[in-house]
């Protein structure tokens, strides 16, 4: 199918083996590594937020399902409004943390050398 495309010379994907491939940059290791356990302390942090909810309905029966705003119970409420915000938050928050994060890795030389060998690659 792509063979069949003209506009570029097409060249078969292989398979690349992880041994073979340069080290990473110590700056992209470092941000990399950060991205990494942000993301895992947001997941723990909304996970047991998540699996908190059938435990209030399990052993919590009298305060989950209380009617609250307009016949809702609690734990409807909590699942809904209060897991969409947090799902919002975290959102928010990891993105924040990754251009900070990003700010302290990278810098203005990192893109100016990968705009030069951007510039100096020629397609054949």
């Amino acid at each position: 199918m792509a063979a069949e495309y003209q506009d570029y010379d097409y060249v078969e994907a292989g398979t690349i083996d992880a041994k073979d491939l340069p080290p990473l940059k110590p700056q992209i290791k470092k941000n990399m590594r950060g991205e990494l356990s942000t993301g895992l302390i947001l997941a723990t942090i909304y996970f047991a937020f998540i699996f908190s909810i059938p435990v209030l309905n399990w052993f919590f029966p009298d305060i989950a399902f209380k009617p609250f705003w307009g016949g809702m119970t609690v734990t409807w409420f909590l699942t809904t409004v209060i897991g969409m915000a947090m799902a919002f938050i975290i959102g928010g928050l990891h993105t924040y943390l990754y251009e900070r994060r990003l700010k302290k890795y990278v810098t203005t030389t990192d893109v100016k050398e990968a705009d030069e060998d951007a510039r100096n690659t020629t397609i054949s």
